[in-house]
């Protein structure tokens, strides 16, 4: 969540019916909205890459991959760039999602810190919530914090040589098929 804030509040209501129409997206927290900027190609690869390898691992399981899909919790509304839901509640919403249990966040410079930080807190009050994965852009690299019996966060770092295994899904992949097509070389200068 970047770019323009409006300091005027907006109720949640207000601010759905916007959205609708809008021809840009905006993520909503407690009575602000953000207008979200533009990802780069490797975002979007990487982020497609995810959501197609679990669309076809989820095929007939009752769950659901989405990306870019609405969000919502506790009066915030965010666009994950991949959502699996497991929950058939979910069905029931046009706009958004209430219960995955899984988010997948594309780290970019302009995110990183609040993907980590005060957006990380505000999912794990989604008591649905069992993994949250965050991914590099730039090395192959990727985080998934997963919720254990005990309802603390523990942290299962994955790099290049890896496989990486979620849980919450029982999906596992090579971290190589979660960067495929994506070259660090464009990238570094890409970022700069």
């Amino acid at each position: 969540m970047v770019a323009n804030v409006s300091y005027s509040y907006i109720s949640p209501e207000d601010y759905l019916k916007a959205e609708e129409t809008s021809p840009i997206k905006h993520e909503y927290r407690q009575g602000e909205v953000y207008a979200m900027a533009g990802a780069s190609n490797s975002h979007v690869i990487i982020s497609l890459n995810v959501a197609s390898m679990l669309r076809n691992h989820l095929r007939g399981s009752g769950c659901q991959a989405y990306i870019s899909s609405h969000i919502e919790s506790l009066n915030i509304y965010y666009y994950p760039d991949v959502i699996v839901s497991c929950d058939q509640r979910d069905k029931a919403f046009d706009n958004f999602l209430r219960y995955p249990c899984l988010i997948v966040e594309v780290l970019s410079p302009s995110t990183e810190a609040f993907d980590r930080g005060d957006k990380f807190a505000d999912y794990r009050h989604l008591e649905s919530l069992q993994e949250y994965v965050l991914v590099s852009q730039t090395r192959m690299n990727l985080e998934c914090f997963r919720r254990n019996p005990e309802g603390q966060w523990v942290l299962y770092p994955y790099a290049q040589g890896n496989n990486i295994h979620l849980a919450s899904v029982d999906f596992k992949c090579a971290v190589t098929d979660v960067y495929e097509d994506v070259t660090f070389e464009f990238l570094s200068t890409e970022l700069g």
